[in-house]
C-alpha cells in the first residue's frame, strides 16, 4: 500500500514539475532558475516512486551477469579477459593493439611506466637533541653556478631548471612560451629543446640554454647562440635516442618553415649534430662550438647507459663545461615505448657512477653535474643534490603543471597532453597565462619545500647538504650509493 502511494505521489511530482517547465520555458533567466529547482525538488519523490521496480531489475542482471560469469565455459567467458590482463597488463594489450591498428612503430607520450630503482629507501637524518635546527625565518642560500669554469657562468636562484621539449616536433608554440614565461617567473632557466629557435620563447624567457641538436638545423645561428646564456650539445636522452623519420604530414604550420621545409618534405633526426660523420670529428666540433660560444658555458646531455664512465672520459676530454644526465625514468613527447623502457640505466645509478668518476679525476669541482629522469618532487631533489648533483632537470613536472585547472577542457574524451602537442587540433585551448603563472607556482613550491627541508637538516645553505644527511632503508640502496644502513 505504502509504495503504491509513493509511485502516484512521485509521477504527479514528475508531472507537474515537467508542466510548469514548458508551461513557463519562455521566462527570464531567473524565472528558469527557480523552475529548474522546482524540478530538481521533485526528482527524489519521481526516484522513489520508481525505486522498487530498479532494484529488482538490477538483482535480476546482476544475478544473470553472476550466472553466466560462473557457468560459461572459459573460451566463452568474458573472465578470459581478466586473466590475458593478469599474464600480459592492460599497457602490453593496448599497445599490441596499436601496433595491429597502425602497421608501424608507435609513439607514446610522457615516458616509460615501469618503475626502477630510485630514492624512495633514502630518508633524511633530522638533528634533534643532538643539533638544533634553523628558525622559520633562516634565510636560506639556493643559488647555483652552472659552467664554474665558463668566463660567462650560468648563475641561477634555484637548483631547478626546466629541460629541453622541442617545438614543433613536440610541443606548441603556446606551451613553449608558457613554460619559458613560468620560468622568467622565479628567475630560473629554460632550455630550448632539438627543435627549431622559436623567437617567441627565447623573448619570454630570462635564463636561456639553447640546444644544439641532431637536426639540419642543430647547428643554430650565430644570432640565436648569442642570444643564448649556455650551450647544450645533445648526444642522447633519457628517453630518446638515434635517428628517426619525421612524415610531411606530422609537421604543418609554422614549425614546418622554422625548419626550412618545403610543402611535401619530410625529415629525419640524425646520428649526431651535422658535422659529425665519425666519432674522430668530435674534437674538431667541441673546438668550433666553443669559438662561437663566446664564454657562455658548453654542456652535453645524454642518455645514462653503462657506458657512462667511457662517455665522461670523452666529455672531459672536449672541455665541457656541464655535464646532463637523463636518466632510464627520463620522457619524452614523441618516442617508441622500447627505447623508454629498456634503454639506459636508471638515473640514481647514473648519479653515483657520475659523482665517482668525478671525483676520481679529480675535477668534481671544475665541471657541473644536472641530473634528469624521474624528478617529481622535492624530496627526490634534494637526495640528488646530497648525493652529489649541481641541479635537476624537470620536464614531466612542469608539463602537468602547465595543465592545471585546464583539463576540462579536453578531459574525458582527450588525455591532457593534447592541450600542449603540436599536433594536437586541441592546443590552441591553453591560456598561456594560467599555465605560466601555474609553472611558476610548482617551482616555488618545490623551493619553499626544499627551504624548508634545509631548516629541519640544521643548514642554512644547498650546499652543505652531503651524503652524511642520509641513511639508507636497505642493502641495496647502501651499496649502491655509499650511505650508511639505518640497521
Amino acid at each position: 500500500m505504502k509504495a503504491n502511494r509513493l509511485k502516484v505521489l512521485g509521477s504527479l511530482s514528475a508531472l507537474i514539475a515537467t508542466g510548469y517547465a514548458i508551461e513557463h520555458r519562455n521566462e527570464t533567466r531567473k524565472t528558469k532558475t527557480r523552475n529548474r529547482r522546482i524540478m530538481l525538488a521533485a526528482l527524489p519523490l519521481a526516484a522513489l516512486s520508481v525505486q522498487p521496480l530498479l532494484r529488482k531489475r538490477i538483482q535480476k542482471k546482476i544475478a544473470d551477469a553472476v550466472t553466466t560469469i560462473t557457468t560459461d565455459e572459459y573460451n566463452q567467458n568474458i573472465m578470459e579477459l581478466w586473466t590475458a590482463i593478469k599474464r600480459a597488463d592492460i599497457h602490453n594489450i593496448m599497445e599490441i593493439n596499436l601496433r595491429a591498428t597502425q602497421g608501424t612503430a608507435i609513439t607514446r607520450p610522457i615516458g616509460t611506466p615501469k618503475k626502477f630503482d630510485g630514492y624512495d629507501n633514502i630518508m633524511f637524518i633530522p638533528p634533534q637533541l643532538t643539533d638544533l635546527s634553523k628558525p622559520g625565518n633562516t634565510k636560506i642560500d639556493m643559488e647555483v653556478v652552472i659552467g664554474k669554469k665558463a668566463s660567462k657562468p650560468l648563475i641561477l636562484p634555484i637548483p631547478l631548471i626546466i629541460s629541453g621539449m622541442a617545438y614543433g616536433i613536440a610541443l606548441s608554440e603556446k606551451a613553449k612560451r608558457a613554460l619559458a614565461r613560468g620560468a622568467k617567473t622565479v628567475g630560473t632557466a629554460i632550455c630550448s629543446g632539438e627543435g627549431p629557435y622559436l623567437e617567441e620563447e627565447r623573448r619570454e624567457a630570462g635564463k636561456y640554454i639553447l640546444q644544439i641538436s641532431n637536426w639540419p638545423w642543430g647547428l643554430r645561428k650565430d644570432e640565436e647562440i648569442l642570444a643564448a646564456d649556455m650551450l647544450e650539445i645533445q648526444v642522447g636522452q633519457g628517453a630518446q635516442m638515434g635517428a628517426y623519420y619525421v612524415a610531411p604530414e606530422e609537421i604543418k604550420g609554422k614549425a614546418r618553415r622554422l625548419m626550412g621545409l618545403s610543402r611535401n618534405e619530410g625529415i629525419s633526426r640524425m646520428p649526431a649534430p651535422p658535422g659529425i660523420r665519425s666519432k674522430n670529428d668530435w674534437s674538431t666540433f667541441f673546438s668550433k662550438i666553443r669559438q662561437r660560444a663566446q664564454g657562455i658555458p658548453i654542456g652535453i646531455k645524454m642518455m645514462a647507459t653503462e657506458k657512462i664512465e667511457e662517455e665522461l672520459a670523452k666529455a672531459l676530454e672536449y672541455g665541457v663545461d656541464v655535464i646532463a644526465i637523463d636518466g632510464a625514468q627520463g620522457g619524452a613527447l614523441t618516442s617508441n615505448p622500447t627505447i623508454q623502457d629498456d634503454f639506459g640505466i636508471p638515473s640514481l645509478h647514473a648519479l653515483v657512477r657520475a659523482v665517482r668518476y668525478l671525483n676520481d679525476q679529480r675535477v668534481r669541482n671544475q665541471v657541473s653535474l644536472i641530473v634528469a629522469g624521474g624528478y617529481f618532487n622535492p624530496g627526490s631533489c634534494l637526495k640528488a643534490i646530497a648525493l652529489g648533483a649541481d641541479a635537476i632537470y624537470l620536464g614531466t613536472l612542469p608539463l602537468y603543471a602547465m595543465v592545471n585547472k585546464q583539463h576540462k577542457k579536453v578531459l574525458p574524451w582527450e588525455p591532457p597532453t593534447t592541450l600542449v602537442s603540436y599536433v594536437s587540433k586541441y592546443n590552441h585551448k591553453l591560456d598561456i597565462g594560467v599555465s605560466a603563472e601555474r609553472v611558476a607556482n610548482v617551482l616555488r613550491s618545490m623551493v619553499v619545500e626544499m627551504e624548508q627541508v634545509l631548516r629541519s637538516l640544521g643548514k642554512t645553505s644547498l650546499h652543505d647538504l652531503s651524503p652524511k644527511d642520509l641513511v639508507a632503508l636497505d642493502d641495496f640502496s647502501s651499496q649502491l650509493t655509499g650511505i650508511k644502513k639505518a640497521y
